[in-house]
């Protein structure tokens, strides 16, 4: 996954675009002229973060790459206005100039052999056990620190409300990813 800095400028200005249709109340439709590289299959998320203290306001997306980026990249930047976390205090219109925006691009993900093969700071996880499913993305290990085990144990808790140590189930299945990390810049 590489793009060129005007690929990367375009992807952040679309996203915008993107989600200020979506709080105008308008289904944004992609462009008429498309670039190539975003016409390829990709999964995305798109994270929105307070300028000051870095908090979030929303992160929502798609891991799997079955559709053109572009339309992952119009869905998840319309559901983060969404995101569940934030159904009492929805993003609005007057809030977006203190916000950054910041999306990540996903490869396709590749099954691990066990639950502790891979590399936090580069790796998204996405843990499966028992029909409950969770990930978490690169930036969660970067931002906290957590060890494979830490990140495992709450991506258990806080995503598939399961107990800590559920992903030690021999039916548990992990598939690692990398990601392209797109900002964070100001949303403007």
């Amino acid at each position: 996954m590489h793009f060129s800095a005007e690929q990367e400028k375009l992807i952040l200005n679309l996203a915008r675009s993107f989600v200020r249709a979506g709080l105008s109340g308008v289904v944004p439709a992609a462009p008429g002229e498309v670039e190539p590289a975003l016409l390829e299959p990709g999964g995305c998320f798109v994270s929105l973060h307070s300028l000051e203290g870095h908090s979030l306001r929303g992160c929502v997306g798609r891991i799997d790459a079955s559709q053109p980026l572009i339309d992952a990249l119009r869905l998840a930047s319309v559901q983060v206005l969404r995101d569940s976390r934030f159904a009492r205090d929805p993003v609005s219109v007057e809030e977006l100039s203190i916000l950054s925006i910041e999306v990540s691009v996903l490869s396709p993900g590749r099954p691990a052999p066990t639950p502790l093969d891979f590399e936090p700071m580069e790796h998204g996880i996405f843990l499966s056990i028992g029909g409950r499913t969770g990930c978490f993305l690169p930036q969660v290990a970067r931002e906290t620190g957590w060890t494979r085990e830490q990140l495992l144990d709450r991506l258990c808790l806080e995503k598939l409300g399961l107990p800590a140590p559920a992903w030690r189930n021999p039916h548990a299945r992990l598939h690692v990813f990398s990601v392209r990390v797109l900002g964070p810049e100001p949303f403007g």
